[in-house]
């Protein structure tokens, strides 16, 4: 019985039953083929490729997808290296060589990532561009090995001058490649953000990327053996400015950028393009130069992710979830302003009972009826209505665009989705009720939150002394 793989939304693979069970190792084998090809025709005459995106591209791919990292996978990733070389007319000693180093290498690559597989699946924090550093010059070093052979064999060059040009090649491959593929979103987010971003757009937000153009065509202009370095600068600008993914490509641009510019003599043309010292020194400083702006924007990613769970925890009840008092003012506030002529409705709600409940029950029993509450609500509330905890038992409810009749039905499915019965740890169920007090806010209003809480809080103390467990209407939903 065949087993298949699907990719979910985080990259990851599910098995599957079905005749599909060689469509993932086909399709990787399928893309290393044409990896290779890209390589190969960027190969100079007799040498290795200026880039060669096939290796990492493929350790990306099965880091990605685990489940991919099977037998069929490897068989297909070999037949992809194999039918590239042979393709362009290389020889069968050549493509054996070539293909038995980008496999070793790539397995040891991958068997040194599953030490710490989630630190550099998810490339969330500085450790994990180290990490990924040491995984790259795992792969890189053990390719070497092959290149100690196939230099004197296939190329005429010494044994030693063949690990240090093939992990050299290797190591700046890896890491300028894997970080842009490790971090990449799955495709539907990632059109989704291209979207969001494409109208957000503002002209300040293009400037780190003209800055790297501006950076590329200065070590052109200049060249010199520091032009290499030219883009840090911006790159490390990237990294602050964007998140890690658009840094990343944005590094393997710069990194390509310098290779072929080298390579050609365009940039850096002191140095001698089929001379082994020279792209060796080359390529490890563009590696290393890739690394900073990397490890940079997961600084600056875990930086802002903290910055966004302290603004939270300052602007939220932990118990309910709710906005707490000067949250709620200060956002309803800018939303009544911001949309004036549009109506709302704003609820005061009220705990029926609450200090008898936890004399009767206790004060475990009274937050997990608050608790209650805030999940209940919102679950009858819009993404962009407001609930907030003003203090004890009280709430309060924005809700935009809402009419009257929309108004009345919220806030009676409300209060009865509050006296669903609650259960407690000795086995026990509580049942609280709620008094609502609603008031209807016509479109230009002009009132402020701090004006309309008032009248919204008579309302609630009406309900409350109507009986409670009711809703009490003012404004247009009691016309």
């Amino acid at each position: 019985m065949s087993l298949s793989v699907e990719t979910s939304p985080e990259g990851k693979v599910a098995g599957r039953h079905g005749a599909g069970a060689l469509a993932t190792p086909l399709m990787i084998g399928l893309v290393v083929l044409a990896a290779c090809l890209f390589g190969i025709y960027t190969r100079p005459a007799d040498f290795l490729a200026t880039l060669w995106p096939a290796n990492a591209i493929l350790l990306a791919m099965i880091i990605r997808m685990p489940g991919a990292a099977r037998p069929t996978t490897w068989i297909c990733a070999a037949v992809g290296y194999v039918s590239a070389d042979l393709l362009t007319g290389s020889s069968f000693t050549m493509t054996a060589v070539l293909t038995a180093a980008n496999m070793f290498g790539v397995a040891v690559g991958y068997a040194v990532h599953l030490w710490h597989p989630d630190r550099i699946r998810s490339l969330r924090e500085p450790a994990s561009v180290l990490w990924l550093a040491f995984v790259a010059a795992a792969a890189a070093a053990s390719a070497g090995l092959f290149g100690m052979l196939a230099n004197p064999l296939l190329f005429q060059r010494s044994v030693a001058a063949g690990w240090s040009f093939w992990f050299a090649t290797e190591f700046v491959n890896y890491v300028t490649i894997l970080p842009v593929l490790l971090s990449a979103p799955p495709p539907a987010i990632l059109a989704a953000r291209w979207k969001t971003s494409r109208l957000a757009i503002r002209g300040a937000d293009i400037l780190p990327v003209l800055a790297v153009i501006a950076a590329g065509g200065a070590a052109a202009l200049i060249g010199g053996a520091g032009s290499v370095a030219f883009p840090v600068p911006a790159l490390l600008w990237c990294a602050i400015v964007y998140p890690i993914f658009p840094t990343a490509a944005l590094t393997l641009i710069s990194g390509v950028w310098t290779l072929a510019a080298v390579s050609t003599g365009l940039v850096g043309s002191q140095f001698v393009p089929d001379n082994e010292i020279d792209l060796v020194s080359v390529r490890l400083g563009i590696s290393l130069v890739a690394l900073a702006p990397i490890m940079l924007a997961c600084v600056m990613q875990s930086r802002n992710e903290l910055l966004a769970r302290l603004h939270h925890m300052a602007m939220h009840d932990p118990l309910t979830g709710a906005r707490n008092r000067i949250s709620f003012r200060a956002t309803a506030e800018h939303i009544l302003q911001e949309r004036r002529d549009a109506p709302f409705a704003l609820m005061m709600i009220d705990l029926d009972h609450f200090k008898a409940v936890n004399d009767r029950f206790g004060h475990a029993a009274g937050d997990k009826a608050l608790a209650s509450f805030g999940e209940h609500a919102r679950a009858c509330l819009r993404a962009d209505d407001l609930l907030g905890r003003l203090g004890g038992e009280e709430f309060a409810i924005l809700v935009s665009n809402c009419s009257p009749q929309h108004a009345v039905g919220l806030a009676e499915r409300m209060r009865n989705l509050v006296r669903t019965p609650i259960a407690l740890e000795n086995g026990g169920s509580l049942e609280v009720t709620a008094s609502i007090g609603l008031l209807v806010i016509q479109p230009g209003d002009g009132r402020s939150i701090d004006e309309l809480l008032p009248v919204a809080d008579k309302l609630l103390y009406a309900a409350k002394e109507k009986g409670r467990n009711r809703v009490e209407t003012g404004g247009a939903a009691t016309a």
